[in-house]
């Protein structure tokens, strides 16, 4: 039976775990293997990393990172930052990586999705689309390179063509609630959604299990992403990794779908 999925999603910068607000003020939470290893214990249902250095330092995924992560991770891996060929995604799947995350190689090149799909398979195939809402107006655009750099393109509508090439799934991250705590843009997940079919998760928001209960009930079967959430506690944000537990997650999911 599909369940939605709750995924812990960790960004990497220089080797080293950090976590942002709005993609900037960035803060050093510790060391990702450390976190794999503590999720490992708390059994999450799949985990998300970021390198967000690669592609602003015009670097390809680093291999040797790449490699611990998965040989220390337990749960479905997937990773992001840098791919732009087919072969680094090939090479990443080799080290036993489940999905590899595409972002701003596919803003520039679209049809790159459909190369990678065919080499890997669909299902291993997610693209990241990191979007903002547009300063006057309620319309939204991509963004990429650490949101410094506007695509100028409608999230709905690539989205709608991602499918078409061969995306096995989409994650849709809002800039603007990055690291915020305060809920998901649950109205921009709701444009995307209607405009697709692929599996999707969503990032960017979260601040507590209520939130992710009430974008699950919104939506269904869905993956409830979060940061924050998961490597801070407490109103002063002490850095403390954490999941629910399994009755944790189980009451969520029964809270998510009342009779």
């Amino acid at each position: 039976m599909l369940r939605p999925r709750i995924i812990p999603c960790l960004l990497v910068r220089d080797k080293g775990l950090v976590k942002t607000v709005k993609f900037a003020n960035e803060k050093y939470v510790g060391d990702p293997i450390n976190a794999v290893r503590i999720f490992n214990e708390k059994e999450v249902d799949e985990l998300i990393v970021l390198d967000i250095d690669a592609t602003v330092k015009g670097v390809g995924p680093d291999m040797k990172m790449i490699e611990r992560l998965a040989a220390e991770c337990r749960m479905p891996l997937c990773y992001g930052g840098g791919i732009k060929t087919v072969e680094q995604a090939r090479s990443i799947i080799g080290l036993g990586v489940e999905k590899v995350a595409l972002s701003s190689a596919i803003l520039a090149k679209p049809e790159l999705v459909a190369d990678i799909a065919r080499e890997i398979g669909r299902q291993s195939v997610v693209v990241v689309l990191d979007v903002k809402k547009k300063l006057f107006g309620s319309k939204y655009e991509i963004w990429t390179h650490n949101a410094k750099v506007n695509t100028h393109k409608n999230p709905i509508e690539f989205a709608r063509l991602l499918e078409e090439l061969g995306a096995g799934e989409i994650v849709l991250n809002s800039i603007d609630n990055d690291g915020v705590m305060k809920g998901y843009d649950l109205g921009l997940v709701e444009k995307v959604r209607e405009a697709t079919t692929v599996p999707m998760s969503v990032v960017g928001g979260a601040g507590s299990l209520r939130d992710l209960a009430g974008l699950i009930n919104k939506f269904g079967i869905i993956g409830a992403v979060a940061g924050s959430l998961f490597v801070f506690k407490g109103v002063y944000k002490a850095v403390l990794i954490n999941y629910p537990n399994p009755a944790e997650k189980d009451k969520l999911i029964q809270d998510a779908y009342p009779r």
